[in-house]
């Protein structure tokens, strides 16, 4: 299989992940194109002993990519600018407050969460993905990310606080 048909067949899967990740879509396809350009580097690494599937050491070179691209952004300014493009004329100035609290409240419990079940209800809920995408970006059955994202929603309900 070459590059181009590489990308043909995988370029979609790995932008939705990199979509559900970065919630923008021209970051999600640079890091997409970024993606690919690390995986073809760095081929000879990937060694199918029956233990991972193609995509899914894609999907963990993605991860590694949006991980490097949230360390040179400043979290900080990340959070603020995403508030601020909230079309603010459409609502009172109270609603907006509560949203806004409302959303980072979600994200500090969600911040609470052990990292596979924050990535799942990541993956669910922004990036809309069914459970069975989710169970192949992490190697596991359709039920196990059903079951996860379940408790992981029960724990965001007792307050984010770990089980």
């Amino acid at each position: 299989m070459n590059t181009e048909e590489v990308y043909q067949e995988y370029g979609d899967f790995i932008f939705k992940y990199l979509l559900t990740l970065t919630n923008n879509s021209q970051t999600a396809e640079e890091l997409t194109q970024e993606t690919f350009y690390q995986a073809i580097k760095s081929i000879d690494n990937f060694h199918n002993n029956g233990r991972a599937k193609f995509s899914t050491w894609l999907c963990a070179i993605a991860k590694n990519v949006w991980l490097q691209e949230l360390h040179k952004e400043n979290k900080r300014k990340q959070l603020e600018e995403s508030l601020q493009n909230e079309d603010t004329l459409s609502y009172h100035l109270e609603e907006e407050y509560f949203k806004k609290e409302n959303k980072i409240n979600f994200f500090k419990q969600a911040h609470q969460l052990d990292e596979k079940k924050r990535e799942i209800i990541y993956l669910r809920l922004l990036g809309d993905l069914s459970f069975k995408e989710i169970g192949l970006i992490f190697g596991e059955s359709e039920n196990w990310s059903r079951v996860t994202f379940y408790r992981a929603k029960q724990q965001l309900r007792k307050g984010g606080q770990k089980e």
